[in-house]
């Protein structure tokens, strides 16, 4: 029988952060790491106890079953507790019920730093909406931020190639509203060539005091040089970058150069425009992307 001590503490988990592919697959391993998590800490409420005490009931955990759900981020098998009696029907995904709708923002929400445990309880009251009781959403949140802990403070490696920060927009649960808020992340690239989302920060505001608190984040963890940081052209976040790490060199994001440069051309213009600063910005070498920009010159 697995239990799940079994599921959790492996470090799989960990390496499907590191497989190189996008940040929807990076999300789609969190939102079902999570939701296994919740409905294991349903058994537990359904149960009335933790993992190894005595059964007051008679009732006992029975390994788990699987599940495929779909989400937003497509289609994960997740694996669902038992209990021996048949009785424990989970409330998250209920039996017969495949498509988890309008939660998987609000998951992976849970997973960045700048939100509390009583954040994270007051979204899973959201979630589900009075159909359990106030013991087992306290648990639910317990067992969530348990787990978002032992990731937002996991040692990280020494050294990485490049790094990569930059902001995304979530809809989450905010005073019974939904709203945008920007969930700022930093991902790495190893010496063995691997993607890693190093962590997620909730921000009210982007500015460099902000990114120099994760950058001060990043070092405690354990990084101690990052050779190349790919950025916004936020003011004055170079200088935050080296006064952190002073041999790094900061390379401006393309996509964020060609849209600032694209501020100066009537919208006409902005789908060749860009098109044609793309050749320059993504060439193999300094020769060849002096003679696209010559190129666009000329034209």
């Amino acid at each position: 029988m697995i239990d799940k001590e079994d599921l959790f503490n492996n470090k799989d988990f960990y390496k499907s952060f590191k497989n190189g592919e996008d940040l929807t697959s990076f999300f789609k391993a969190m939102h079902k790491r999570a939701v296994e998590h919740m409905l294991y800490a349903e058994l537990d409420s359904h149960l009335d106890n933790e993992k190894h005490q005595k059964s007051t009931t008679g009732n006992y955990r029975n390994g788990h079953g699987s599940k495929k759900i779909k989400s937003s981020f497509g289609e994960s098998e997740i694996k669902v507790p038992r209990d021996r009696e048949g009785s424990f029907e989970p409330a998250l995904v209920p039996k017969r019920h495949n498509i988890i709708e309008g939660l998987d923002n609000i998951i992976i929400s849970f997973y960045a730093k700048g939100m509390s445990v009583s954040d994270i309880e007051e979204q899973i009251k959201e979630m589900y909406d009075f159909e359990v009781s106030t013991s087992t959403i306290s648990r639910i949140t317990g067992a969530v931020a348990s787990e978002v802990v032992s990731w937002q403070n996991r040692p990280l490696e020494d050294l990485y190639l490049i790094v990569w920060m930059d902001g995304i927009v979530f809809k989450v649960w905010e005073n019974s509203k939904v709203i945008n808020k920007t969930i700022y992340l930093a991902a790495g690239l190893n010496r063995d060539g691997r993607k890693e989302v190093l962590g997620m920060w909730l921000g009210k505001n982007e500015s460099s005091a902000f990114w120099m608190g994760v950058l001060t984040d990043l070092k405690a963890r354990g990084v101690e040089d990052i050779l190349i940081t790919a950025t916004d052209n936020l003011n004055g976040f170079t200088q935050t970058i080296r006064s952190v790490f002073p041999e790094s060199q900061t390379q401006i994001c393309v996509v964020h150069q060609i849209r600032n440069s694209c501020k100066y051309v009537v919208w006409k213009d902005r789908k060749e425009f860009s098109a044609d600063m793309k050749h320059t910005y993504t060439a193999p070498t300094k020769q060849a992307a002096e003679a696209a920009l010559n190129d666009f010159a000329g034209k």
